[in-house]
């Protein structure tokens, strides 16, 4: 299904370079008093660290955040209050090495990295083995999300998720990326990844985890990569076991999985994301009964941005993403 979506962009954020910079960077989210920081050890001897926003034996929503971002981002802290005010509880996942604390293995995350959201959603069914379980992904958050599902079929145990302005097509995207306006985005999130793999190799070897550390000198000179298509081959690739970027571009892109999701799942994307091109979104009429892909026609990447008054910033997500899973759970 793609019905039309109510989302209407503030008039002063008509852009999509408007609508994807302005809450990046602007976003002012009053700091949640209830948020507790949870640390899971993965089986590999890493961590995860999860912030609650708990209200016990209330639904529980897992939020899973972009690329370079984490449980203190803008859509993450807004949605989380959001969900609060309607009494559901939330659950922000960090990635590895994005909780603020550099991890302990190599190895970080990807578009396609799905065990440790697997081992997320184990840790939490075991300890809540009754309890209604939805989830949100934004971004990279959201295309690791559909993969996940349409790995676990009718086994997943959610009632119903939301994904928002995924890339279900990583190779269009990484090209996109090289292109106008938005290399300016695509060198931001290079120059985070580069230094955060220098910062993690510093830490590995501080810790005396030289092995670890090795892996990462392996990688090999990054000061000329100047592209996601150099940067998934030469770290991404090597890291996680493809073979190549065109490798990790297809087993991971969420597109393929989308037909063995089995539960209420609504796709939020935007027609001019600047992150990716027309071509990236699912057909709606090839999609299956239970996918509902709302189609806006403005939004920008993870902004939908709406203004109820002449100058104010409203963020439509935080009322449009409750509203689906309220009614999922009905």
């Amino acid at each position: 299904m793609n019905p039309k979506s109510e989302f209407k962009p503030a008039w002063w954020l008509n852009s999509c370079h408007l609508q994807t910079i302005y809450p990046a960077l602007f976003r002012q989210v009053v700091a949640l008093q209830l948020i507790q920081r949870q640390r899971l050890t993965t089986p590999d001897g890493d961590f995860l660290d999860l912030d609650w926003c708990e209200l016990p034996n209330k639904p529980l929503v897992i939020l899973l955040h972009g690329l370079a971002g984490s449980s203190n981002s803008g859509y993450i802290k807004g949605l989380q209050r959001a969900l609060l005010d309607v009494d559901f509880a939330s659950v922000a996942v960090n990635f590895r090495g994005c909780s603020g604390e550099l991890n302990l293995r190599a190895r970080s995350y990807h578009s396609g990295e799905t065990e440790d959201i697997d081992f997320v959603y184990q840790s939490l069914r075991q300890r809540f083995p009754h309890r209604p379980m939805m989830a949100v992904g934004f971004s990279l958050g959201g295309n690791v999300l559909l993969k996940w599902l349409g790995e676990q079929g009718d086994k997943s145990g959610l009632l119903a998720a939301v994904a928002v302005s995924v890339p279900f097509q990583l190779n269009l995207c990484a090209t996109r990326l090289d292109n106008g306006f938005s290399k300016l985005y695509r060198d931001y999130l290079l120059r985070e990844l580069k230094q955060y793999i220098i910062n993690k190799q510093r830490h590995l070897d501080k810790l005396g985890l030289h092995h670890e550390a090795e892996k990462l000198k392996q990688l090999g000179d990054l000061k000329k990569v100047r592209s996601f298509w150099q940067y998934d081959h030469q770290v991404v690739a090597q890291l996680h076991g493809f073979a190549d970027a065109t490798d990790y571009y297809q087993r991971s892109s969420a597109k393929q999985f989308l037909s063995s999701i089995s539960i209420p799942t609504l796709l939020i994307q935007a027609a001019d994301d600047p992150f990716m091109t027309a071509d990236v979104a699912p057909n709606p009429a090839q999609l299956p009964s239970n996918l509902q892909l709302e189609l806006c026609k403005n939004g920008g990447h993870v902004g939908f941005v709406s203004s109820k008054q002449r100058l104010g910033a409203d963020y439509w997500l935080d009322q449009r993403i409750p509203s689906f899973l309220a009614q999922a759970i009905q």
